[in-house]
């Protein structure tokens, strides 16, 4: 009964290849033990010798071989096969690995993808496909499993960037006794419905976008601060540093309208700032006459009530008081007449009305 109870590992290769492995280390320490095979059934079995071992330290611990049926029988023996170490029949149905997808194609509409692939041409019943996929924020794999041999999947966000792998599973209890699934097809990256070489190409571009826009609102804050500072400066300087005039355009007619000859600039300048002096004059000597005919009429409406006022209080003061008024008046040639008043002075003397 102890042959039976030895552990070995059973691998029928998508029912192409078969694989059977043993410790050979724990079970056969110290003898490196021979394999046969056989898919006969019946009395009259034929044992094949294996010509493919896998090994361990150099000891045989496995065997590589063609499958060749439904049933198979195997047997350890002894390296000169004289004594039967173990020995066990099974049906190499049950122990199928299968393939790779083939074909693998992602269909997509809005937030839902579905992932198809080619349908095996063998036992597709037995066969279930799975999708596995994550974002780069996810840190495990979100699954979902379906019949052979396609799947679908939705609630996808189209500003992440999502990895997907999928792989074929073998059913169990029904087509198998152990959980065999197909080694993961080529992973690949989506981002709302477009193929990509990696996620990291949208962390990199998105990275870019945001270091572009960054040093493109750096450079508007300098242009900005640069030109507050030079509007500053421009101030600053006016105030400090008044502008002065550059002298060659003041002598700038001195050499080209008179060949250097100062005296005869001197003399154009002296008559261009009379002539511009009595321009200036004439309206105001005008505005004067103007101002003294106002005044003179103003006068005459008034001269009768001052002559008035002037004669009366002559006559009411005595004759002394009128010696003493002609004693200050000076002797002078002159004789100033003014609204009908008349008035001796001299050349020292002004008047006052």
């Amino acid at each position: 009964g102890w042959k039976h109870a030895i552990n070995t590992t059973i691998i029928n290769f998508n029912n192409e290849k078969m694989q059977i492995t043993w410790a050979t280390r724990e079970l056969f320490p110290d003898e490196n033990v021979s394999f046969l095979y056989t898919f006969d059934e019946g009395k009259h079995k034929v044992w094949k010798p294996c010509t493919t071992y896998l090994l361990d330290q150099d000891y045989n611990s496995g065997c590589l071989f063609k499958t060749e049926g439904p049933t198979l029988a195997i047997s350890i023996r002894n390296s000169n096969r004289s004594e039967e170490l173990f020995f066990k029949k099974l049906k190499s149905d049950f122990y199928i690995k299968p393939n790779r997808p083939e074909n693998v194609t992602f269909l997509w509409k809005e937030d839902t993808v579905n992932v198809s692939c080619n349908k095996p041409e063998r036992a597709a019943m037995c066969l279930k496909l799975e999708l596995q996929y994550k974002s780069k924020f996810d840190e495990e794999w979100q699954s979902r499993t379906s019949k052979c041999c396609s799947v679908r999947e939705q609630g996808f966000d189209p500003r992440k960037c999502y990895s997907f792998r999928v792989r074929l599973w073998r059913l169990v209890p029904f087509c198998n006794v152990v959980h065999y699934s197909s080694d993961w097809e080529a992973e690949t990256f989506w981002m709302n419905g477009t193929l990509l070489d990696s996620c990291d190409e949208d962390i990199t571009s998105q990275s870019n976008k945001v270091i572009f826009l960054s040093c493109s609102l750096a450079v508007l804050l300098m242009m900005l601060i640069l030109l507050i500072l030079l509007c500053k400066w421009q101030r600053v300087q006016m105030s400090v540093l008044p502008a002065i005039p550059d002298p060659k355009y003041l002598f700038e007619d001195l050499f080209n309208d008179h060949n250097g000859n100062l005296q005869e600039w001197l003399d154009k300048k002296d008559h261009v700032m009379l002539q511009t002096q009595l321009e200036y004059e004439e309206p105001e000597s005008i505005t004067e006459a103007e101002s003294q005919q106002e005044d003179g009429k103003n006068s005459e409406k008034q001269a009768p009530l001052e002559k008035i006022l002037t004669f009366s209080g002559a006559a009411e003061n005595n004759d002394g008081k009128a010696a003493e008024i002609a004693c200050l008046i000076p002797a002078s040639n002159s004789m100033a007449s003014f609204a009908g008043f008349h008035i001796l002075r001299n050349d020292d003397m002004y008047v006052m009305l």
